[in-house]
């Protein structure tokens, strides 16, 4: 895979909330239920409702999808195929405003919080 530049897709830089969150969602989204849906394998039963991603469910979270170093390099393994939560967030600025939960992810890794420029 050919990773593009920051001024293309600031996030394949950054991994961020990758590393910083419980990526939690819906059941149902897995491939297990869901033909074509996040793989089963990289989840975790969280309830009867819900499913976590791997890795992200303890006090140092870091998603089993992602690969590469934060705030280097990164990509997710299973990009098409992402839970909601992945697919609904928003880099901040990418809509005009401020995603504070983009800046505090990545804060806690030493990165900058995103800017207009960006």
């Amino acid at each position: 895979m050919t990773v593009s530049s920051h001024n293309d897709n600031p996030c394949l830089e950054c991994g961020a909330c990758c590393a910083f969150f419980r990526v939690s969602f819906y059941w149902a989204e897995a491939d297990d239920a869901t033909p074509g849906g996040v793989p089963a394998e990289l989840t975790e039963d969280f309830n009867n409702t819900y499913r976590f991603m791997k890795g992200t469910g303890g006090p140092v979270p870091r998603c089993a999808a992602l690969r590469g170093e934060i705030g280097g390099s990164v990509f997710c393994s299973i990009h098409s195929r992402r839970p909601s939560p992945c697919r609904n967030f928003t880099l901040s600025f990418s809509s005009g405003e401020r995603n504070e939960r983009c800046d505090k992810a990545r804060a806690a890794h030493g990165l900058p919080p995103m800017s207009p420029h960006d």
